[in-house]
């Protein structure tokens, strides 16, 4: 985020919901927010962990209604609505990563950016990651996470990607369920909203297709890219967009 502070408006715009809605999270101190005498101000950093939690641990229907208003408000490329299978190459797939800890996964994801050119400080991605793994881990239910920096900071790569990593064997990483987890997803984005946007439509891609299973049955790079391409197009028809706003 450009600015450190935003009010309530930027504060809906970013997380893609009604200003009334930000105004009851806030009614209700659901949300983090800093009291300025009448005027409330969201702290850009604070309000995009809260934000990213949120997505990471919605269930079907929440999750389900906020992809699509993310899905109609954000755009990736000029011209066109966000689609996370542009964020992915063949490149970025990793399916026979040797990471025996959390620590080395996090090390090997930006590891594989770095080597395809597409970071301009590696360190400092991995001492982000770190960081939003110590509030609270990334890990979901099912054996994957969606593992993204504490906060989106455009000096650390020059344009938004996905790494995708699957351990040889799953690992403790913090999962919600209390199983181990073996597919890894490193979310690299520069633009705000798009990182919201990015971690709704892949919750839904994982959790309403068979994205999951393909991605475990192949070693084949090519077929889990196209893998996700299928599951995006999937998850995309079910929210009824015209063509032109997909």
């Amino acid at each position: 985020m450009a600015e450190r502070h935003l009010s309530i408006e930027d504060a809906a715009r970013y997380l893609h919901i009604h200003v009334d809605e930000v105004k009851r999270l806030v009614k209700q101190m659901e949300i983090p927010f800093e009291q300025h005498g009448d005027r409330v101000s969201f702290d850009a950093e604070a309000l995009d962990t809260w934000a990213s939690q949120k997505i990471l641990g919605m269930g079907q229907r929440p999750l389900k209604e906020y992809h699509r208003e993310s899905a109609f408000g954000t755009r990736y490329r000029e011209g066109g609505f966000a689609l996370v299978s542009e964020l992915f190459t063949p490149k970025l797939i990793m399916p026979d990563m040797r990471s025996r800890t959390k620590a080395a996964v996090l090390r090997d994801l930006v590891a594989i950016a770095e080597q395809a050119g597409l970071l301009y400080a590696p360190a400092d991605l991995v001492r982000s990651l770190v960081e939003r793994e110590a509030i609270c881990s990334t890990g979901l239910a099912g054996g994957v996470a969606l593992v993204h920096p504490r906060r989106q900071d455009p000096y650390l790569a020059p344009d938004s990607f996905i790494v995708l990593g699957r351990t040889e064997s799953p690992i403790p990483f913090g999962a919600p369920d209390g199983k181990n987890t073996d597919l890894f997803f490193l979310i690299c984005c520069l633009d705000d909203r798009l990182h919201l946007h990015t971690l709704a439509r892949l919750c839904a891609m994982l959790s309403t297709t068979e994205l999951m299973a393909q991605i475990r049955t192949t070693d084949n790079v090519d077929e889990i890219f196209t893998a996700i391409k299928n599951s995006e197009t999937e998850v995309v028809a079910k929210l009824q967009l015209r063509p032109e706003q997909q």
